[in-house]
């Protein structure tokens, strides 16, 4: 079992940053590919990156490439998300999500059902 703790949210203006973490227990956390995924009010959830744990590949969505930035600290358990020139199209519930394999194909990284873990989300307000 798997439990994930998001942190860091809050309400920043547009331009600015906020940086994510998630805290994982388990010893598998290593070994885990992990992946961010947001939800405004009143749309479905969708991907914002994700990063496999061999070899470090990142997948991004679209919408925050250039923008967002997914690190991981295997040392202490830890995802991050470095989020930088916000917008207020970015305020979202946000939530981290790990698999159970180690790699993720970008024929599956930006699909939720390849994640089996989740967290409770933390919330990011972006003011125009």
């Amino acid at each position: 079992q798997v439990q994930l703790v998001e942190s860091g949210g809050g309400l920043v203006d547009s331009g600015g940053s906020l940086r994510l973490s998630c805290a994982a227990s388990g010893r598998t956390f290593s070994s885990a590919a992990m992946g961010w995924f947001r939800q405004a009010p009143g749309k479905e959830r969708e991907f914002v990156a994700a990063m496999s744990a061999i070899g470090g590949s990142t997948f991004y969505a679209d919408s925050v490439r250039g923008r967002f930035t997914i690190s991981r600290d295997n040392a202490k358990n830890t995802l991050y998300l470095r989020m930088a020139s916000l917008k207020p199209e970015d305020t979202a519930v946000y939530y981290c999500a790990a698999t159970t394999r180690a790699s993720l194909r970008s024929s599956d990284a930006y699909t939720d059902a390849t994640y089996r873990y989740w967290g409770q989300g933390t919330q990011v307000t972006v003011s125009s």
